[in-house]
C-alpha cells in the first residue's frame, strides 16, 4: 500500500501507513523554504548567520530579526517561519526564566535545549494543534562547558553540533561547512567565513534583497550573547562580497 498525504495528512497525530506524520515533513518543508541559518562552534566561542529574506525594499532594517537572546548567555536564531519562530524564543525565555527562579543561576544550554525541544514534540502529538515549521539554534559560551551549540528540529528531535545549517541551500552550505577548520579559528575568522558562505549559497535570481545578521556567544563576550560589532560585521560583508566578484571574474 503506498502513502500519500491526502488521508494522511490531516492531523499532527497520524501516521501513514509507512510510519511517516506529514505534519511534521511539512513543516520541515517550511524551513527549506525559508533563508539559510548557519552556527559554527570554534575554539573561542559560537558564531550564528542568517540570511534574512526581504520581500520589499520598504521595509525597516533590523525588524522581524531572525536572531534573539533568550537569556544573557544563550542566543537563538532560526529558519523558517516568522511566527513560530518568535513563539519558541518566548518559549526559551520562560523556560530560562524560571530555572533562574527556582535554581538561582543561569540555565545550562543543555538542559533549556532539552526543556524546548519536549515543548516542540508535543506539538507533533495532538491533533488540536501543528508542528512548529521552524529550525531552531542554540549556542552558549562558559568556563566551566566552553562553547556549545545545538539546533532543534522540528520533529522536536535535538542534536549537539560541531557545525550546522538549516534553511533552502542547507546541502551547498554544509558542503562549504567541512571545508573550515573551525577548531583552530577564532570567532572573529568564522564571521568572516559565514558571510562568505552566505553570499556565496544566495539565490540572487529569487531573492535579490536580503539582510545578513551576525551573533556571537563567546570569551570576548564574558560569556554573553551579542550581535556581532558593526565594524566587523561590515568587513566580513565586504570581504564576501569582493570574494564573490572574483569568482565571477574567474568563471568569465
Amino acid at each position: 500500500m503506498s502513502s500519500i498525504g491526502t488521508g494522511y495528512d490531516l492531523s499532527a497525530s497520524q501516521f501513514s501507513p509507512d510510519g511517516r506524520v506529514f505534519q511534521v515533513e511539512y513543516a520541515a518543508k517550511a524551513v527549506e523554504s525559508s533563508g539559510s541559518i548557519i552556527a559554527i562552534r570554534c575554539k573561542d566561542g559560537v558564531v550564528i548567520g542568517v540570511e534574512k529574506i526581504l520581500s520589499s525594499r520598504l521595509h525597516e532594517k533590523s525588524s522581524n530579526q531572525k536572531i534573539y537572546n533568550v537569556d544573557r548567555h544563550v542566543g537563538m536564531g532560526f529558519a523558517g517561519i516568522q511566527a513560530d519562530g518568535r513563539k519558541v524564543v518566548s518559549i526559551a525565555r520562560d523556560e530560562a526564566s524560571e530555572y533562574r527562579q527556582n535554581y538561582g543561576s543561569d540555565v545550562p544550554l543543555k538542559q533549556l535545549v532539552n526543556r524546548v525541544a519536549s515543548y516542540i514534540h508535543a506539538y507533533t502529538l495532538y491533533s488540536s494543534v501543528r508542528p512548529f515549521g521552524v529550525s531552531a539554534v542554540l549556542a552558549s559560551y562558559s568556563e566551566a562547558y566552553g562553547p556549545e551549540l545545538y539546533m532543534i528540529e522540528p520533529s522536536g528531535l535535538y542534536w549537539g553540533y560541531r557545525a550546522c545549517a538549516a534553511g533552502k541551500a542547507k546541502q551547498a552550505v554544509k558542503t562549504e561547512l567541512e571545508k573550515i577548520k573551525a577548531n583552530d579559528m577564532t570567532c572573529e575568522e568564522i564571521v568572516k567565513e559565514i558571510a562568505r558562505i552566505i553570499y556565496v549559497v544566495h539565490d540572487e535570481i529569487k531573492d535579490k534583497l536580503f539582510e545578513l545578521e551576525l551573533s556571537w556567544v563567546c570569551k570576548a563576550t564574558n560569556g554573553e550573547h551579542q550581535l556581532v560589532p558593526a565594524d566587523i560585521a561590515s568587513e566580513a560583508i565586504r570581504l564576501a562580497k569582493h570574494a564573490m566578484e572574483e569568482d565571477l571574474d574567474d568563471d568569465d
